[in-house]
This record gives structure tokens, sequence and C-alpha cells, in this order.
């Protein structure tokens, strides 16, 4: 395999995230859980479903075509934002 990068090394694919996903058809619905976050997402897992772990759970990802060249860990949030304001936000809220 030869993927084209602006990295001198290559992307950084988890090996055996690429044999989980070779024993796989493509369109199984089954998910893939991974710690890896820090792998890069090629053209071979689009169409598959991947847990990835943000720290606290697996945050279920399906690969399309426009992920290529991303992370993993792009696509699997590791903070809940909370709404700012308090009272004045809730009442605001309210009238709307």
């Amino acid at each position: 395999m030869l993927y084209v990068t602006k990295f001198k090394n290559g992307p950084y694919v988890d090996e055996r995230l690429l044999q989980k996903v070779a024993k796989l058809k493509r369109g199984d619905t089954q998910v893939i859980k991974t710690w890896a976050r820090a792998a890069t997402i090629v053209p071979e897992m689009i169409g598959f479903n991947f847990g990835v772990h943000n720290g606290r759970q697996h945050i279920e990802v399906t690969i399309t075509e426009e992920m290529i060249g991303h992370k993993l860990g792009e696509f699997s949030l590791t903070r809940k934002f909370v709404k700012h304001g308090g009272k004045m936000q809730k009442t605001a809220e309210k009238g709307k």
C-alpha cells in the first residue's frame, strides 16, 4: 500500500485496525472498538463503524470519504459543552 502524504514517514495507521477491517465485509454493521485516536483514516476504512474511545466511553463513528486523511480522535469529542449564562440564559430560552 502506498499513501501519498506531506509527512516523511507517512501516516500512522494501527496495523491491528487494518487487520480487523480486512476480516469484515464492507457495509457490515459490527462496531470495531479502538483506543487508537491517533490513527489516520485510510480508504480501506470507508463504510465501517468504529467505536473510538474518548477517555470515558466509545463513541460510534461511521467512516465516509470526506474523513480520509484525518485522525480518528477528531470525530470522538472528549469534552461536553455546558451552556453559558446561568439564570439569564434560562429566561432567554423560555421567551423563545
